[in-house]
């Protein structure tokens, strides 16, 4: 993972690998191709000229580049550039407004945001993705638990007893610290219809042809418990327009594609990887339905329903430190 250093001079995340200048982007996409990883991610501080030589440096050694769009790159940039999948949705609703130039030097906000999105601008837009195929993965449920934290108990959060205490304690922490003067200074019709544009955009961008996948974006996302939150991201893509069947698949097939493992996993065929989740009902007619888990194949093992109870309990303990 690749990224920028913070004001502060620390990187957001220790793990990610610091690139300031074109030549340390290069010399770092080198490096991470020695050590065999499979694709590169970016993160959000990372600067125009260095993220571009990084990008080229990946596609030159075969490497998918993934992940976030710099706070100072435009998305056509990123587009242009080859990278594969766009996380959050990110830089596309700066993308239509019209004053994006104002985003990318760190002087815009929500009000200004949405109050000038440009249809032609994000037709155009919509269009480019589209052409690229440039996959996005827009985690609408860490959007929804990010914009309305403020208006949850959140000493009082069933799921939490799955989570590793450091999560709770620590990473949650520092980021709802983060988040909150945000929330602040928005107020909440603002914050909502902020959500509902991101809805509405996550379908239009469908309906033109660009490709989707699940993910929820644990753990900087607060208070999203894995397993769980991909249920409920499921359901978004269903409240965003997608129907069932679209929703299943940008969990199963579609990853499956975007990773050229079709052949392997992705659907139910001879051959393929047996890793299997068995429902009680049909989720073709409700996507919750995907809740309703009667067992799991995975590993060539089958798990029952006291065997799923079982690991919840141990993952509990575990979360704990017993």
């Amino acid at each position: 993972m690749l990224d920028g250093y913070l004001p502060n001079g620390k990187l957001r995340f220790p793990s990610s690998v610091a690139i300031t200048t074109p030549a340390s982007a290069v010399a770092a996409v080198d490096s991470l191709k020695k050590q065999g990883v499979d694709f590169i991610k970016v993160q959000s501080v990372i600067s125009h000229d260095a993220y571009l030589a990084a990008a080229a440096e990946a596609h030159k050694q075969g490497l998918p580049i993934v992940g976030h769009v710099p706070d100072k790159v435009r998305i056509k940039e990123v587009v242009d550039a080859g990278q594969k999948s766009i996380e959050h949705l990110m830089g596309i609703f700066e993308g239509c407004s019209t004053e994006e130039d104002k985003f990318i030097k760190g002087e815009g906000n929500l009000k200004l945001l949405l109050t000038t999105q440009d249809s032609e601008r994000c037709n155009a837009l919509t269009r480019l993705l589209a052409q690229n195929q440039t996959w996005q993965v827009p985690t609408l449920a860490w959007q929804r638990g990010g914009t309305f934290l403020d208006q949850r108990d959140l000493k009082h959060q069933p799921l939490d007893k799955y989570v590793p205490a450091y999560w709770r304690d620590v990473t949650w922490r520092r980021f709802t610290d983060e988040m909150m003067p945000d929330l602040v200074r928005d107020p909440l019709p603002l914050r909502q219809e902020y959500f509902s544009r991101n809805l509405q955009m996550v379908g239009a961008l469908h309906r033109a042809g660009v490709p989707f996948m699940a993910g929820t974006d644990t753990a900087p996302g607060v208070y999203i418990i894995p397993g769980f939150s991909l249920h409920d991201e499921l359901a978004n893509f269903v409240e965003a327009g997608f129907t069932t069947m679209e929703s299943l698949q940008t969990a199963t097939s579609n990853p499956a594609k975007f990773l050229g493992r079709e052949s392997s996993f992705g659907s139910v065929a001879p051959g393929k990887i047996a890793d299997l989740v068995l429902l009680t009902v049909n989720p073709l007619e409700n996507i919750r339905n995907t809740q309703k888990i009667s067992a799991v194949i995975a590993n060539g093992r089958f798990f029952d329903p006291a065997a799923l109870d079982a690991m919840l309990r141990q993952v509990e303990q575990t979360a704990k430190g017993k």
